[in-house]
C-alpha cells in the first residue's frame, strides 16, 4: 500500500473508483490480516459514500439542466405561437 494515503475528498472520481475496485479484490483476496482488512474495508466504505454522493450530485446538475432545457424549449413554442 501507498505510505501516503490521498484523502477521498483529494481523489478525482476516477481514482476513487480505481482504487475501491483495488480495495475490494484485496479484501477478496483473503491475503490480509484482520486489522489490514478492516482499515481496507473502512476506507472501501469512505469511497463508496464519496462516490454516490458524487453520482447523486451529477444527476441532480443533469435533471436541472434539463428542466432548463425544458424550460427554454417551452419559451420558443410560446414565443413562435405568439408571433
Amino acid at each position: 500500500m501507498d505510505a501516503k494515503i490521498t484523502p477521498v475528498d483529494e481523489l478525482s472520481f476516477r481514482q476513487a473508483m480505481e482504487e475501491l475496485q483495488t480495495i475490494v479484490k484485496l479484501l477478496e483476496s483473503n491475503t490480509l490480516e484482520l486489522e489490514d482488512s478492516l482499515a481496507q474495508y473502512e476506507r472501501g466504505v469512505a469511497l463508496l459514500k464519496s462516490l454516490k454522493n458524487r453520482l447523486s450530485q451529477a444527476s441532480f446538475k443533469v435533471e436541472s439542466l434539463m428542466d432548463e432545457l425544458e424550460v427554454n424549449e417551452d419559451d420558443k413554442q410560446r414565443d413562435t405561437t405568439l408571433s
